[in-house]
């Protein structure tokens, strides 16, 4: 297993270093100067030649971007140009709240979108199997600032239950999970119900039914564990995907998290803290994959490591 572990660590490797390639160029594609919105409109063209200079920036690209992955390979980031802090310290003053908010919208996600997959399957062709998946459709449809302002309008304006924004207790953080997990409830919802009425129509749980066995032991103790790989390739794929998502449910909701440290970047043209943001997200992803893979051999016994 640890040989396996860090056989996928290294093919991910190469992946990274394209990704720091993709984000470095598209950096650069963005309108303004970063020495200019630095130094100020009314600033000298000496004093904004010099901290191009300082920066870099006067550079060609190839050789900006020869010095920008050697600074990453020894944990580097570079420094903030509107703060002028270590881009790691400010990404590790982020990042937590960024994690936390994830990981509550993947477990509003899972319980919602697992839980109702299945009852759909199970009770197939029935009412609520219509009405859950026509919910799921709409979860799956609506735009996330959308969600998110309309749940602020219903649960803080009119019925003042949650705060609208904001961070530093769970309530802060109901509205945002909520939002950030409907989506992704709703793909798991009818991913879990295909592939449960794929797994359903198996010979081997026509073989435990006719054993004399509940439906239930059936459904969550044969049928689920056998249909549980493609749902947890969603659920691997559903978290970088929340990750990304954190960034407009921060923005609506003040969450002090990545999203609106991104945000707040891309506005003064800090190409350092944007490039290592986002290197950031793209490692977390490439381990969760990693950490996919990894759980595919521990729960289904079908699989063999290489």
């Amino acid at each position: 297993m640890t040989t396996y572990i860090l056989r996928r660590l290294a093919l991910s490797a190469p992946v990274l270093v394209g990704i720091t390639l993709v984000i470095f160029c598209a950096i650069r594609l963005l309108p303004g100067d970063p020495a200019i919105v630095m130094a100020g409109d009314l600033a000298s063209g000496e004093y904004v030649d010099q901290l191009r200079h300082s920066m870099g920036l006067d550079k060609p690209v190839w050789i900006q971007y020869a010095i920008y992955l050697g600074n990453v390979a020894h944990g580097n980031l570079g420094r903030s140009t509107k703060s002028l802090r270590p881009v790691l310290a400010e990404i590790r003053d982020r990042y937590p709240y960024t994690i936390q908010l994830t990981v509550a919208g993947m477990l509003v996600a899972a319980v919602l979108g697992i839980s109702t997959g299945a009852v759909s399957a199970a009770r197939r062709d029935s009412v609520f199997d219509y009405g859950s998946m026509v919910v799921a459709l709409f979860g799956v449809s609506v735009p996330i600032f959308w969600l998110g302002l309309i749940l602020i309008l219903l649960f803080s304006v009119n019925l003042r239950l949650l705060p609208a924004g904001g961070s530093g207790s769970l309530a802060h953080l109901v509205l945002p999970a909520l939002t950030l997990g409907a989506s992704a409830a709703g793909i798991l919802a009818r991913m879990t119900r295909e592939s449960l009425l794929e797994v359903l129509g198996s010979d081997f749980v026509r073989t435990a039914r006719a054993k004399g066995l509940r439906d239930t032991t059936v459904l969550l103790r044969h049928a689920l564990p056998t249909a549980f790989v493609p749902v947890l390739t969603t659920l691997g794929l559903q978290f970088g995907s929340l990750l990304g998502g954190a960034v407009i449910t921060e923005s609506v909701f003040g969450w002090p998290g990545m999203g609106r440290l991104i945000v707040d970047a891309i506005a003064a043209r800090d190409y350092p803290l944007v490039q290592g943001a986002l290197m950031v997200f793209a490692t977390s992803f490439a381990l969760i994959n990693v950490a996919v893979d990894v759980l595919y051999v521990l729960i289904d016994p079908r699989i063999r490591l290489p």
